[in-house]
């Protein structure tokens, strides 16, 4: 993957027609504040874009797409743009190009999706661990880090054999590896919350909410339902 194909994946990427308890990364007023008062990525009514963050098999997509459903907010997978893009599986990505070049590519595909407003992005599990990406996911949307423990992780990459990074033969090792190293950068996000192994709409719940109480009245006049605590029992 030379410097041009880069490019071209970045250029031509474009959205898809697709339509535990919660912490938040400091107060619920801090985060009320990104969402509100700095209008960079936000539509009129100062609602920002969501980025859902973790490791693989965290269930981005599987809550993205319900959680862009409750909003009304289109929902983009970037692997899955990507793989448009490039006419290539993420496995093939790698295989021909490399981890370095994929992430060159993947930071400016990113770049480009957070220039829409009002979306649920799922990133893959490398992303946020760009710098360049923390910060621009700041500047344009709400970060939230699906939080899962190792056996839940494990359980679910079980299932699906296309991750390059866990091509090595040793799951659990490898995810213990990507916990230690990167669940210290996931924690800079503006809202964690934990994906159990259950219902997916559990996890939206959670994150709805977590967030300012305007995302949690537009799912509720979207749906027309209130959004219900996740119960403890």
């Amino acid at each position: 993957m030379g410097v041009s194909f880069i490019d071209t994946v970045a250029a031509v990427a474009a959205p898809s027609d697709s339509s535990g308890g919660a912490q938040t990364g400091g107060s619920d007023k801090a985060v009320s504040d990104r969402a509100g008062s700095d209008k960079t990525g936000a539509d009129a009514d100062g609602l920002r874009s969501l980025v859902l963050v973790g490791l693989m098999g965290a269930g981005k997509s599987s809550v993205g797409r319900r959680l862009a459903g409750r909003l009304g907010f289109d929902f983009i997978d970037a692997d899955t743009e990507i793989e448009k893009a490039a006419g290539a599986t993420i496995p093939e990505i790698f295989a021909a190009h490399g981890e370095a070049a994929f992430r060159d590519g993947e930071r400016k595909v990113i770049a480009r999706l957070l220039e829409q407003p009002r979306i649920v992005l799922a990133t893959g599990g490398g992303a946020y661990m760009n710098p360049e990406t923390r910060v621009r996911i700041g500047q344009r949307g709400i970060s939230i880090w699906l939080k899962a423990e190792l056996d839940v992780l494990a359980k679910r990459c079980a299932r699906r054999g296309n991750r390059p990074l866990l091509a090595n033969g040793d799951l659990r090792g490898t995810l213990e590896r990507l916990m230690r190293e990167r669940y210290p950068v996931y924690a800079e996000a503006d809202i964690t919350v934990t994906s159990i192994d259950g219902p997916h709409e559990a996890v939206v719940e959670q994150i709805l909410l977590a967030l300012p109480p305007a995302y949690r009245k537009l799912a509720e006049r979207h749906h027309a339902e209130p959004v219900a605590p996740f119960p403890t029992e």
